[in-house]
């Protein structure tokens, strides 16, 4: 079988964790990485022995690409997947899959439209813990679920936001703390639940009012057309970067996820289900282990030609609650204080 061959737009910080995943591959070849900075462009080419460049429109004519990863700042997603797509190069893209609903709307119309395949970056339905919860919910194993809550909890500063121009603003990363650092946690929570029918909650800037003009801090209460609840909290404004904890009540037992390992809490005793590698990813800690499993899985499918499962349908739905969360928040009219 010919060699699928790839090509990474953006060589930033997530960019090693694809470039690597795909030299891991059998049948697949990195053979171009593009960043509007040449110099970096040519460092990540000496280092992965491939080709660079500077302009990701290069990649359209070229028939040796076959697939198409983008790491590129949020506002650059969209419209270089739709580009892509037309160009009949199929594209893994990282989260979000747009900056905002209006433009994701317009990728998911063009994906509908294209013969090729748009994968959106959610590693984390890779994990261990998160496919077992997913089938312990399908499974009915612990009865009808009840609840859920997700916390994030972690830590943003003026260093990072100034670190790069795109963030921390509306036009370019489309939010903060929702679009950006929790966007998983949600997705995770809307996988798990199923079908949304209510989002209410609140979006503030806490801590970095002074550097950013986005949210750094929100909460929701999540309603699901099976009766199920999900309580989400997230902030920017906490001192350290502490593990997502994630907690799914059930009718007869309790699936808690801390420092990513799954308990199950049930007639009084908690049993450790399962626990994350012990290998690290080479990223930061709380990407997680799962970009190899996703990416490769991605390739199958294309290599296959089977439709990839986690695509512009499924990218689009937690980007929708973080857009009716913002909505929920211009409109509503708050709580109403007694005279003091």
């Amino acid at each position: 079988m010919n060699n699928i061959g790839a090509a990474i737009i953006g060589c930033g910080s997530i960019f090693p964790l694809h470039a690597d995943a795909v030299m891991e591959l059998e049948n697949a070849e990195l053979r171009i990485v593009v960043d509007t900075d040449p110099e970096k462009a040519q460092m990540a080419a000496n280092r992965y022995g491939c080709e660079a460049a500077s302009d990701y429109r290069s990649l359209l004519s070229r028939d040796d690409i076959q697939i198409v990863h983008l790491c590129t700042p949020h506002h650059e997603h969209a419209q270089m997947a739709i580009e892509l797509l037309a160009a009949g190069k199929h594209v893994l893209t990282e989260k979000p899959m747009a900056e905002n609903i209006a433009s994701a709307k317009a990728l998911l119309e063009a994906a509908s439209n294209s013969n090729s395949q748009l994968g959106i970056t959610f590693q984390n339905r890779y994990n261990a813990a998160s496919q077992m919860i997913h089938e312990y919910i399908g499974s009915g194993g612990l009865g009808k679920l009840i609840c859920m809550k997700g916390i994030v909890t972690w830590h943003r500063d003026q260093a990072y936001y100034g670190s790069a121009a795109w963030r921390g603003r509306w036009t370019t990363e489309g939010g903060g703390v929702l679009i950006n650092q929790t966007l998983h946690t949600l997705d995770l929570l809307q996988w798990f639940g199923g079908s949304v029918i209510s989002v209410k909650g609140s979006v503030t800037t806490d801590a970095l009012e002074e550097t950013i003009e986005v949210d750094d801090t929100a909460h929701a209460c999540i309603d699901f057309a099976s009766g199920a609840r999900a309580l989400f909290y997230g902030t920017n404004a906490y001192g350290t970067d502490s593990p997502v904890e994630l907690e799914i009540v059930f009718e007869h037992g309790v699936l808690l996820q801390r420092r990513d390992t799954l308990y199950l809490w049930k007639d009084g005793q908690e049993t450790m289900l399962c626990e994350p590698p012990s290998t690290r990813s080479g990223g930061k800690s709380y990407w997680g282990t799962s970009h190899r499993k996703l990416i490769a899985d991605f390739y199958a499918h294309v290599r296959e030609d089977r439709p990839f499962w986690i695509g512009a349908e499924e990218g689009i739905k937690a980007l929708q609650l973080i857009d009716d969360l913002y909505e929920y928040t211009r409109s509503r009219k708050g709580l109403r204080f007694p005279p003091a």
